[in-house]
């Protein structure tokens, strides 16, 4: 059975959204992560988590948020169901939010993070040097995941030097993702997780639409082709990954 360990569930209507979790799981995707970006975001995620069955949320602060700040993301923090922070980090391609001031909320959930003793979710994009300049100031958690990781041999190698796990998405189906299959190969089972970050980034042959949780299974099969492994081995394998740094038996709240 899959994990989607990274996806953006949508918030019009309970519903959409339980057609969406209806599909996957006919498509054997059992357990979800519903990630947070801003405030906002954060409250639909733990209240998703409360209302359908498999769902878990993560609060935190994206980077193109972080000239808001992370106010109310702490108290958050302690709602059943919450299994991270983040997803936060740095993002030097489009600059939404100063470079100061995702460096700075970075390292407030960073340290949350360390706190609440829960996983921590980082997109960094960009930013490999400073993402990893500010991990090693602060201490990186014992729980650190690299979302949808989109770096090359020598970004994994450090990532997995420092105890983190990476999670691949779409993007590993994508013709031009040489490198990022390069490191794909180098990553050993028991550091890596699936995830689709729907509604973005839908693996071939689905790219150009929507994404859906569904198709972690997509992003999956395509790993453990690579790998050279049966779907059921890779299955089995992140999702054990998934629980080890999620711990959703002990966070479990929907019936």
């Amino acid at each position: 059975m899959w994990t989607d360990n990274h996806c953006h569930l949508p918030t019009e209507s309970a519903e959409v959204i339980e057609s969406l979790l209806d599909e996957a799981r006919s498509l054997g995707v059992t357990r979800f992560v519903n990630v947070g970006c801003d405030l906002a975001g954060s409250r639909a995620a733990v209240a998703s988590a409360a209302a359908f069955r498999g769902v878990f949320a993560t609060v935190g602060v994206h980077p193109h948020e972080a000239q808001h700040g992370c106010d109310g993301i702490a108290q958050l923090a302690g709602s059943p169901g919450v299994v991270a922070i983040g997803e936060c980090g740095l993002d030097y391609h489009y600059l939404h939010s100063p470079k100061e001031a995702q460096r700075a909320v970075f390292a407030e959930q960073i340290g949350l993070a360390k706190t609440l003793d829960l996983a921590l979710v980082i997109h960094t994009r960009e930013a490999w040097e400073e993402t990893f300049d500010i991990l090693d100031q602060e201490g990186m958690p014992a729980r650190t995941v690299f979302h949808c990781f989109s770096g090359g041999p020598d970004e994994a190698q450090q990532c997995l030097e420092r105890g983190a796990v990476l999670s691949f998405s779409g993007i590993l189906t994508f013709p031009s993702a040489d490198l990022l299959r390069q490191a794909a190969l180098l990553c050993p089972l028991d550091a890596m997780m699936v995830e689709t970050d729907a509604p973005y980034l839908a693996p071939v042959p689905h790219r150009g639409k929507k994404n859906r949780p569904g198709l972690v299974s997509v992003v999956g099969e395509s790993l453990a082709g690579l790998r050279g492994v049966s779907s059921e081995v890779l299955a089995e394998a992140t999702s054990a990954v998934a629980e080890r740094i999620y711990r959703f038996e002990a966070n479990t709240v929907a019936p």
